[in-house]
């Protein structure tokens, strides 16, 4: 006991010095004119650039989260850190519960193939897994990856946190009038619907799933094209997740113990964490787990050893009644609160051929009910239906607050390889106010122009195959029209479309004499090689016609010379030329 109390003691001592150590270190990474402001967050100069980290939009609404700090002793367990009480509770701290470990180190692998530019290490997703949840309460899962019980914070009713009213009629967290931060990784459902991940492969996104909720907290963090080995863009990844000074410090300084090394320990053996940024002098926190007693205009948690407050007389007892409790301040509107609808602020047609980037941006202006124009909102476009067009990043969800002048534009649209129609959606997000959707179409990709690559003459003799293949460029406003389809027919003349029975041909996967080629696409680069041409029997020139989707046209002439005559072979039945046979020269005739 005494060795506990002695470490909390410490801890409790230590916890300013490196929370200001790691201040001091951070300051070196910060961007240039980067300030804190009074509520412990982070500003930077490059607004521009930063995400939306409102609390609405944060991945855990900026949630309470715990600031338990790494123990002084190495990560690796020593031979001497098994014994005791303190040498227990140091190496369940250091270590990582097998599953939620193997969770981590998934959603980095899966990552580096998704998305490898933005270089995630799992110790990111182990430092914030450790400050959310404590590592989803010390390993306690099942053996699929999900907790044992619901990971739940508190409701996010203003109240001493940010106020997010229900987005998912309670369906994660059982909360029908607002919304609480769920699972290890601490999501709230609002940011789940759409950052959600299977992570585990049994066809469903749950938040309380480890392997689930670490891929989503992979895809978040790498959203915005952050590449997270730059210390910019990580800080930015992290005060997205949370925005706080306090909580980026915590998250780094687990990152930097990880890295060090750990050690895998049993599930459910991990320690329980005690530490969370909400707590204050004599105020009970509310555990992930539990509904804190959250009453509008009160805040979790009573001062610890408190008496009840008198109950109040009744009248006529003559005994002093309590003095009468003074209503709560009415909460100021937020700007969100004021909008009544949305509108389309004048955005065009939403079309762009399959892998371009769409010219038109989506815009949206904010409203109240009189029509009047709402500035600081953040309005959330989601792209709905089957596509995989995207917004910048990769992603399919983007928020933008609005300016001055109520509007806000969505990030440029980056068409997939999928065609046809879908729709954008855009909402106000944390409310449900009449949004906009916007129709949005991708076209196949097409060639304006097609020409031939060398200008060797295409010859073979008949009966033979071509040595030289056909080699063409397609080209769409004179760059590289990559991936466009292009069908290749022999036809029977330039004024004849119809294919032609005879010259030139392909072979098809059994041989057989084709002489129509469909399916064929060009490479990045525009280019497309056709396979070997053969020729039948039949001399003379002929023509290939190559056309592209969107009716670029090229014609190939073909020559198919005649074969070479053999010189027959003599018969040996057939009279010999006089000339040369020796029987048929004169003989000597003798002297008279």
């Amino acid at each position: 006991m005494a060795a506990h109390i002695g470490r909390r003691l410490r801890k409790g001592a230590a916890t300013t010095a490196v929370a200001a150590a790691a201040v001091a270190a951070l300051s070196a990474s910060q961007a240039p004119g980067a300030t804190v402001d009074d509520q412990g967050r982070q500003n930077t100069g490059d607004a521009t650039s930063a995400p939306d980290t409102a609390a609405d939009d944060s991945a855990t609404g900026n949630s309470p989260y715990y600031t338990d700090l790494p123990p002084l002793n190495s990560p690796a367990p020593s031979p001497s850190a098994g014994s005791g009480e303190a040498g227990d509770r140091s190496a369940a701290e250091a270590g990582i519960p097998a599953t939620v470990l193997d969770a981590y180190k998934k959603a980095e692998a899966a990552l580096r193939e998704k998305k490898a530019g933005c270089n995630l290490p799992w110790q990111l997703l182990a430092a914030i897994g450790k400050v959310e949840s404590g590592q989803a309460r010390g390993g306690r899962v099942t053996a699929d990856g999900t907790t044992v019980t619901p990971i739940l914070g508190p409701q996010l009713d203003g109240n001493g946190f940010a106020l997010i009213r229900d987005t998912d009629n309670g369906a994660y967290d059982g909360n029908r009038m607002y919304d609480q931060a769920v699972g290890p990784m601490q999501f709230i459902p609002s940011t789940w619907s759409w950052a959600g991940r299977d992570g585990n492969g049994d066809g469903r996104k749950d938040p309380n799933n480890i392997y689930d909720a670490a891929l989503a907290a992979g895809h978040y963090l790498c959203r915005f094209d952050w590449d997270l080995s730059e210390p910019g863009d990580l800080r930015k990844a992290i005060l997205s997740y949370n925005n706080s000074t306090e909580y980026l410090n915590t998250v780094l300084s687990w990152l930097e113990y990880y890295r060090k090394g750990t050690h895998e320990i049993p599930d459910g053996t991990g320690a329980l964490p005690e530490d969370r940024s909400d707590a204050r002098p004599g105020v009970t926190p509310s555990a992930p787990g539990t509904t804190p007693p959250a009453r509008p205009g009160t805040r979790p948690g009573k001062p610890s050893g408190s008496r009840p407050s008198p109950r109040p007389s009744a009248p006529g007892t003559g005994s002093p009644s309590a003095p009468p409790t003074t209503p709560p301040p009415s909460t100021p509107p937020t700007p969100t609160d004021t909008v009544h609808h949305l509108e389309d602020a004048g955005t065009g047609t939403l079309t762009a051929m399959a892998g371009h980037t769409f010219a038109e941006r989506i815009s949206t202006r904010a409203e109240t009910e009189a029509g009047k124009a709402v500035a600081k909102v953040r309005i959330r476009f989601t792209i709905v239906g089957d596509t995989d067009t995207t917004f910048a990043g990769g992603e399919s969800v983007a928020t933008v607050t609005t300016d001055a002048s109520g509007i806000a534009v969505a990030p440029a649209l980056q068409a997939g390889e999928k065609t046809g129609a879908f729709a954008v959606q855009a909402a106000v997000a944390g409310r449900s106010v009449k949004g906009v959707p916007y129709k949005v179409t991708v076209t196949q990709r097409v060639a304006d122009a097609l020409t031939r690559v060398g200008e060797k003459e295409l010859t073979c003799v008949a009966g033979g195959e071509f040595a030289e293949p056909v080699e063409v460029k397609a080209t769409y406003g004179g760059e590289a029209a990559g991936k466009v389809a292009v069908t290749a027919k022999l036809v029977t003349s330039a004024d004849d479309p119809a294919e032609n029975d005879k010259g030139p041909y392909f072979k098809d996967a059994d041989g057989k004499a084709i002489r129509t080629l469909t399916g064929l696409r060009t490479g990045p680069d525009g280019q497309l090689t056709l396979p070997k041409l053969y020729a039948d029997g039949t001399a003379g020139t002929f023509l290939l016609r190559l056309t592209t989707a969107g009716g670029a046209t090229l014609e190939v002439e073909l020559t198919v010379e005649p074969a070479a005559t053999p010189s027959p072979d003599p018969d040996p039945s057939a009279d010999p030329d006089p000339s040369t046979d020796p029987s048929t020269e004169p003989s000597e005739i003798p002297a008279a």
